[in-house]
């Protein structure tokens, strides 16, 4: 039996701020049970829905010293079932009790760099022996530091290997070397260049990415830009410098959750076979929701996303005048900076019949948006993998997107003279670029409808559930076991 722990800041169902949070919830399932004994680690946040957290058992508490800014600290370790998998909760009320699982930057890196010493002293103690520890993103780069460093006189964790996945490498979790030496209790000589320095400070992502014996991210075009300055966000020289130990594996979405037949959230249930008569049900039921103009032939464009800078929002800002024509109409939901929360806000106040601005997450609006949106939009900056688009795909609808990261990787541009492709694409970060494409996109959606029904099927045939990946991980593990 292979023992494989993933720690992580966050996971559905318990806590969620993005996709980092569906593949931790996701991919330990996806296992044999025979073969692999998977277990997830994370905190104890007092922000996690009461129906798991008043289930949680107590295993044990010890205290845990850090460094000298902080001293000796409560570890409390909880344990609770769910689905087949064992989570573990790291409990501290003085960190973890929050409203939202991130602060400031200062206190995330303290409570972080505690989590990540506590999931090491933990496992002797619940006599838990992982082969390898899978660390997802910033706030567990600590982890294979610590691993290489303090814990690595004790002969219970020799044999331990890790990985160090990057979901999205703009998050690095850095601050002062002297603050960070000083809540870590890690030796001086491992902030040097080579090692966690950078920038004259310090970071944490880039210790996890030094130490581990293999990074990974989430997918091949992704991992082949962050080796380039435009996308490396300061660390492309140690990417390329680890090329050989580095891969990128496209996420997968939860086919169960994710399914246009079975979804009880959306207002007429559809297939691959009837989704010509049954998705424009779903069509008129939302536009009649959002008090949109109620007419089965507008073209219907989609946005859920964070309203940052990095999905492209500018863009949108650009040309959204010309996007939103007499027959076309955009549904947003998201929140982000309030910038962008402003611009969609104004605009539907413009636009009421046309545009409908959701600012809120709401994942029943977002299953009924995915089910009546004819096509759905990502003009993204950067993506590093993106599950939007994969959702899309199952529910019939034509992703547009730009051709970045996991963008690039699982949208074929649509050919009109080789009848291939699933979606539109355009290369260049750029207003006209994207206005051109969905202009491209609509020209086929009114005048060539048979031609987009085709479009359709081939993106509902596409098979993007966690299997395909898991497979890759589970050969990544062998081969770093040596088998």
């Amino acid at each position: 039996m292979k023992k494989i722990l993933f720690a992580s800041s966050e996971c559905v169902p318990f806590v969620k701020t993005g996709g980092l949070a569906d593949v931790v919830g996701a991919l330990p399932k996806e296992f044999d049970p025979k073969e692999w004994d998977v277990r997830v680690v994370l905190p104890n946040y007092t922000c996690i829905p009461p129906q798991y957290r008043d289930e949680f058992e107590y295993v044990c508490h010890f205290q845990m010293g850090l460094g000298h800014y902080i001293g000796e600290k409560y570890v409390g370790v909880m344990k609770y079932q769910y689905q087949g998998i064992t989570y573990y909760f790291i409990d501290n009320l003085e960190y973890f009790e929050c409203f939202y699982p991130y602060s400031d930057t200062r206190y995330d890196i303290e409570k972080y760099t505690f989590f990540d010493k506590a999931v090491l002293s933990m496992l002797p103690v619940i006599d838990f022996q992982p082969d390898v520890i899978h660390c997802h993103d910033w706030q567990t780069g600590l982890i294979p530091v610590y691993l290489k460093t303090e814990f690595s006189s004790n002969p219970f964790f020799w044999d331990m290997k890790t990985i160090m996945t990057i979901h999205n490498l703009k998050f690095q979790g850095v601050w002062d070397i002297e603050t960070i030496q000083g809540i870590s209790g890690l030796p001086m000589d491992v902030f040097t260049p080579d090692k966690l320095e950078f920038q004259k400070g310090a970071n944490m992502l880039k210790g996890g990415l030094v130490y581990a014996d293999y990074i990974t991210t989430v997918s091949d075009t992704y991992a082949a830009e962050i080796q380039t300055s435009y996308y490396g966000e300061g660390l492309d020289g140690l990417l390329s410098a680890r090329h050989f130990d580095m891969r990128g594996i496209i996420n997968g979405i939860d086919y169960k959750m994710y399914d246009p037949a079975t979804d009880e959230a959306i207002y007429k249930k559809y297939t691959a076979s009837n989704f010509r008569t049954n998705k424009k049900v779903n069509k008129e039921k939302l536009q009649e929701m959002l008090g949109l103009t109620v007419d089965k032939k507008k073209y219907m464009i989609g946005l859920i996303s964070r309203l940052t800078d990095q999905k492209g929002l500018d863009l949108v800002n650009y040309c959204i005048e010309n996007l939103v024509d007499d027959y076309t109409q955009l549904v947003v939901i998201g929140t982000g900076e309030s910038q962008y929360e402003n611009m969609f806000r104004h605009f539907a106040w413009k636009y009421p019949d046309r545009i409908s601005a959701n600012i809120c997450y709401s994942e029943d609006l977002a299953h009924k948006l995915y089910a009546a949106a004819d096509a759905f939009l990502m003009p993204s900056r950067f993506e590093p993998c993106g599950l939007t688009q994969l959702i899309s795909f199952r529910y019939g609808t034509v992703p547009i997107v730009r051709e970045t990261g996991g963008l690039k990787d699982t949208v074929v541009p649509y050919n009109e003279y080789e009848h291939t492709g699933d979606g539109f694409s355009f290369a260049n970060y750029n207003g006209d670029e994207l206005l051109n494409t969905v202009n491209y996109s609509k020209h086929i959606f009114f005048d060539k409808k048979a031609e987009w029904n085709k479009m359709v099927d081939r993106g509902m045939a596409k098979d993007y559930s966690w299997n395909s990946s898991k497979a890759n991980y589970e050969g990544l593990y062998r081969y770093l076991l040596g088998e």
